[in-house]
């Protein structure tokens, strides 16, 4: 199996709910739950990355690695780079960054996007998807939506309904919903954090629409394993708490 590395990027400060590394899940918090399905991943290394001394004292407490990385990073993505070039990772390394508020990731997600990175040479970032069965979804901007090619190559990442029924005609398309997980290779991670955003990138607000602009090829496959709800607002810890009862997870 094919050596990676994982940064679960983790901040204090949140407009909408700040603090939320630290929200308690099952009595634990929510950077513990993360962190155990990062290890559980077969990942050769795992690190929290993050500005808070809060959020590093409770990895510390779960056994985790621990990155104090600057407090100015505008994304996840730049603190991930911070880590990659302090660590003295090569630049084909894998890293798999697996977002703080997610809890509910899979560890089998986190293994397929490292591996499927490592399957094409030529690409620089892997990434998942799942199929949009209703037509709210579809329709809402919060749901970032991807197209691809038959071989699996992202075409284009939108929040707007894509691809579009043809006059409004046909009824709910063959849409994917993207997920939040990335595998970089690690020279195309510091050219990204190196680049400054792209019209793109500024209209939908979607950091992965500069890789393409770039001209990077990512690769994009359906997740192997169903995925929770992630945590985005104080109101999500009660969803999240269910599905982990029902799931027994």
């Amino acid at each position: 199996m094919a050596e990676f590395h994982v940064v679960i990027p983790a901040r204090f400060a949140s407009s909408r709910f700040p603090g939320k590394p630290l929200a308690l899940l099952a009595g634990r918090p929510m950077i513990e739950h993360v962190h155990q399905r990062a290890l559980a991943s077969g990942a050769g290394e795992v690190i929290v990355a993050t500005d808070d001394e809060r959020i590093a004292t409770a990895a510390h407490g779960a056994g985790a690695r621990v990155a104090m990385t600057r407090s100015d990073h505008a994304s996840g993505t730049d603190r991930v780079a911070e880590v990659a070039v302090a660590r003295g990772w090569a630049a084909d390394d894998i890293v798999v960054n697996v977002q703080g508020d997610a809890p509910l990731t899979p560890a089998s997600s986190i293994r397929q996007v490292a591996l499927l990175l490592a399957a094409h040479p030529q690409a620089a970032m892997a990434t998942l998807c799942v199929p949009i069965e209703d037509a709210t979804r579809y329709a809402s901007p919060h749901v970032v939506k991807v197209v691809m090619d038959r071989s699996g190559r992202a075409l284009y990442f939108s929040r707007a309904a894509i691809p579009s029924t043809a006059h409004g005609s046909g009824g709910l398309p063959r849409a994917w919903r993207h997920l939040g997980i990335y595998a970089y290779r690690v020279a195309a991670l510091l050219q990204l954090s190196a680049s400054a955003p792209c019209e793109l990138e500024r209209s939908e607000q979607l950091e992965q629409l500069r890789a393409l602009w770039l001209g990077m090829e990512i690769r994009i496959a359906a997740a192997e394993e169903r995925h929770g709800p992630d945590v985005d607002t104080p109101e999500d810890v009660a969803a999240v708490e269910a599905w982990m009862a029902e799931k027994h997870f």
